[in-house]
């Protein structure tokens, strides 16, 4: 009896040691056929926000739709998180063989693309940025300096301690300011509710740490980039969007009027007709 219960501990101890193992930085689902694109989501958002596009492109593309270990219901990993994801998503377009790929990145997924669209070893054909900076802490954060961040804050800590009523009233006011729908404001907060919690707080560190900008020296493909124009303003957006990509040789700027952060919700048709029309000019 005694050595079946040893036995017994056995097993469970390696499966739980195996389904750690088996965390991935990213998790990705293909459908189509085609050239490929990779569609990467926004900060605490699945890949699902991609569905209504991939409908769209399947016929034509092979969409290999990408979520981030800790949101949409996957499973958190070991930090540093953003440079895991990052090195993650290049090995899997080279395990993959997706050069010439184009990526489409919305938010956090943009500065990604920005990332992997950057490094030398990838031969991609274009990317698409929506509502995407290469440096968010940067125009966050006076006096910014990446060195400055760490896990261990007040900040992060008070977002860890915090309840589930006090969290959610953090959610929904943050989701009114990323959509000019309530549907969509509905979404937007459970996406975050549904987050594993340290991700969401340690994550966004790694993500307001990140600074592409002298990186975009590197970058020689065609690049879009779609900036919504609430609630700033397009003056103001286009401002900010100067500055971020002044290191940038080339790219294509189009403003989504009377659209906040997430324009694909926002302006669900002129998203389409837009993402239609870039991916069929050369």
């Amino acid at each position: 009896m005694k050595n079946l219960i040893l036995l017994l501990v056995s097993v469970a101890f390696s499966l739980s040691i195996y389904a750690k193992n088996e965390s991935q930085p990213v998790i990705v689902e293909v459908t189509g056929k085609g050239k490929p694109i990779l569609l990467i989501p926004g900060f605490t958002v699945p890949g699902d926000i991609w569905n209504p596009l991939v409908k769209k492109l399947e016929k034509n593309y092979e969409c290999h739709i990408v979520t981030l270990a800790g949101f949409g219901g996957k499973e958190p990993i070991e930090f540093p998180w953003l440079p895991k994801v990052n090195e993650s998503l290049k090995n899997y377009i080279l395990k993959n063989d997706l050069q010439n790929a184009t990526i489409i990145g919305h938010s956090l997924g943009g500065t990604i693309a920005t990332w992997l669209a950057a490094q030398n070893d990838l031969k991609l054909s274009k990317i698409v940025l929506i509502d995407a900076l290469p440096a968010s802490g940067a125009l966050m954060i006076p006096d910014f300096n990446p060195e400055n961040l760490a896990y261990e804050s007040a900040y992060n800590n008070q977002q860890l301690a915090m309840d589930d009523v006090a969290f959610e009233q953090t959610a929904t006011a943050m989701s009114k300011a990323m959509s000019l729908k309530e549907s969509a404001q509905e979404k937007i907060k459970n996406w975050i509710l549904e987050s594993d919690r340290k991700t969401y707080v340690y994550g966004y560190t790694d993500y307001l740490k990140l600074d592409l900008r002298e990186n975009l020296k590197n970058i020689s493909i065609p690049v879009t980039i779609i900036a919504a124009s609430q609630p700033y303003g397009e003056e103001m957006v286009k401002q900010t969007y100067k500055n971020q990509y002044a290191k940038l040789k080339d790219y294509n700027f189009i403003i989504a009027e009377d659209s906040a952060h997430f324009i694909m919700l926002d302006k669900p048709e002129w998203f389409l007709k837009q993402i239609q029309t870039i991916l069929s000019s050369k």
